[in-house]
């Protein structure tokens, strides 16, 4: 049974025309295929256009139709109100000056050099739906791209796979896992460069065989799926600790989405560790939620690797720590900003230097 299904009329985040934020069951669409939330939305629009064309028509009766009559008209900015305004991945190399690279929905990869006064593209000859940024830790000229958001709303594109640049930015070259189609992390080995991880979403609308945990000893050249539960189940988030590579957190989340409903969760979601760099993974669920389970977000504390924080979608959806490297997990928060769309804003971030301080969009 899954956790959470929405009808497709129900993922809009706000009404374009008025920017209310309808939750689904209101604006999920009657018989006449018209939703009741959409037209108390619509109001607005009717009424301006009621307007507007009243003007109109008074003006055309008093014959004074000319191009002066529209002269005073300017476009004005109403968005962005299209897929790839939303910022999908981020990353970046201390400074001064601090050079961040960021990844957007459909809008491809950003990169600052002046702490994000002033921003460039430096990916628009690649596949534009981006899932995940990582600059290397001891090579910060490395920078490894996953292609594919996944932040699998109604709106998301899809990736062709794995990028990496040595040179910043500047050129890029493809890394493999092309059918993969989107991508939730990256994490790169702080001792060995040549060690990277991908936590591959894989295939939203139909099962696919190139998703799970992924991992290179070469640099990429070669990949070997190292955590694979099924053909229905991707890779939502992945953890590795600074001070032990050998250590991996997983989050492994079962969805789909049909043109008509999008369903999250399964038997076959479940958090799960490694001990020995991947070879091997086990599930760790000591006092996290029992039954079924959707998206899972996992994050470590880096001034403190033994604290863990995990948003957990299931019949109750809350944030939970554990202090003993996941072994076991006790719920800290379930606050209604912490179970808002939890398929969706499915991630945690640690403060670098205070393991008590968690960030949650």
């Amino acid at each position: 049974m899954s956790i959470s299904r929405q009808v497709v009329a129900g993922e809009a985040e706000h009404c374009m025309v008025c920017g209310s934020g309808a939750p689904a069951q209101w604006i999920a669409a009657d018989a006449s295929g018209i939703g009741l939330g959409g037209l108390r939305c619509l109001v607005p629009a009717f009424l301006g256009a009621f307007y507007f064309l009243g003007g109109f028509s008074f003006a055309r009766a008093q014959g004074s139709i000319d191009p002066a009559t529209f002269g005073d008209l300017r476009a004005r900015a109403i968005g962005p109100a299209v897929m790839s305004g939303r910022i999908a991945a981020i990353d970046a190399v201390p400074g001064p000056p601090l050079t961040i690279y960021v990844g957007a929905a459909s809008g491809g990869v950003w990169k600052s050099t002046d702490g994000g006064v002033t921003f460039r593209p430096i990916f628009d000859e690649y596949t534009q739906s981006i899932g995940a940024i990582a600059v290397d830790p001891s090579r910060p000229n490395v920078v490894w791209v996953g292609t594919g958001e996944s932040w699998v709303r109604n709106s998301v594109s899809v990736g062709t796979g794995v990028y990496r640049s040595t040179d910043g930015g500047e050129t890029w070259e493809f890394m493999g896992l092309g059918d993969s189609e989107r991508i939730a992390r990256i994490v790169v080995n702080p001792r060995n460069s040549d060690n990277v991880f991908v936590c591959a979403t894989g295939h939203l609308f139909d099962a696919n065989e190139e998703r799970g945990v992924y991992r290179t000893t070469d640099g990429g050249k070669s990949w070997t799926r190292v955590l694979f539960v099924d053909r229905d189940t991707g890779c939502s988030d992945l953890a590795l600790d600074p001070g032990d590579p050998r250590i991996l957190y997983a989050g492994m989340w079962q969805f789909r989405r049909r043109a008509d409903f999008f369903t999250s969760g399964g038997p076959g979601s479940g958090l799960y560790k490694s001990t020995d760099g991947g070879d091997t993974w086990r599930k760790i669920e000591n006092g996290l939620p029992s039954g079924d389970k959707g998206r899972i977000a996992v994050a470590l504390a880096p001034s403190r690797p033994s604290v863990l924080y995990a948003v957990v979608e299931a019949r109750h959806t809350a944030l939970y720590r554990s202090d003993d490297m996941g072994e076991s997990w006790r719920e800290v928060n379930a606050s209604w900003n912490v179970q808002a769309r939890p398929f969706y804003f499915a991630l945690v971030v640690v403060d670098p230097t205070d393991f008590n301080r968690v960030y949650k969009p």
